[in-house]
């Protein structure tokens, strides 16, 4: 199951045409069609409230200040898509630096979120609970490429196409992208059971 509509849904070329004139209440009506998707993701990426919050504005700005370079050869959920992601990745990447292998909390105290920007989902404080705190911690030490696969195909149930046309990558390089990511996890999960059974017996 792919994670966007083969088509571009009633209305939304129209919503684009009046966003692109530079009418601001077309792009926000076109960003709530799929505010709640594109926050999930960030959110998965990041694993932290407040930095999705900021991360999404930061890419619906990029994509309004950008509209002109929408060519309409992908479909629009697509291309904001690859914005917030790539928006996500860069942040990640930064936070590496400054994190050392611990996990990011989640704040689910976030406010203040621009309404006309993106709502955040009513479950989004939910979608790492379901998750172990091992996990969460062992995603929180994958490079952000790595991350981004495993949210986009393990979580986001993308197709493969869709990922590749995101990424702009070719299909086979998401599949070895995946495979690799989610031999790192494994390891990263194998390597925390031996510590705590190691803790355990001492």
């Amino acid at each position: 199951m792919g994670i966007a509509p083969d088509m571009d849904s009633p209305g939304e070329q129209e919503l684009l045409n009046r966003a692109r004139s530079g009418d601001a209440d077309s792009f926000c009506l076109l960003v709530a069609q799929h505010q709640s998707r594109l926050f999930t993701c960030v959110y998965r990426m990041l694993g932290h409230m407040e930095d999705a919050q900021d991360v999404v504005q930061e890419a619906f700005l990029n994509a309004y200040l950008s509209l002109s370079q929408f060519k309409g050869d992908a479909r629009f959920f697509t291309w904001i898509y690859r914005i917030a992601l790539n928006a996500a990745i860069s942040h990640r990447r930064k936070a590496m630096h400054r994190i050392n292998a611990r996990m990011i909390p989640i704040d689910e105290s976030g406010s203040g979120f621009d309404p006309q920007a993106a709502e955040i989902p009513a479950d989004a404080g939910l979608i790492f609970e379901d998750n172990s705190r091992q996990l969460h911690a062992a995603l929180d030490r994958l490079s952000p490429d790595h991350r981004a696969v495993l949210v986009m195909k393990d979580m986001e149930d993308m197709r493969y196409e869709s990922m590749a046309e995101i990424l702009e990558v070719p299909i086979g390089t998401i599949r070895s992208r995946l495979h690799r990511a989610r031999l790192e996890l494994r390891s990263i999960l194998e390597q925390e059971t031996d510590s705590g059974n190691r803790g355990e017996l001492s």
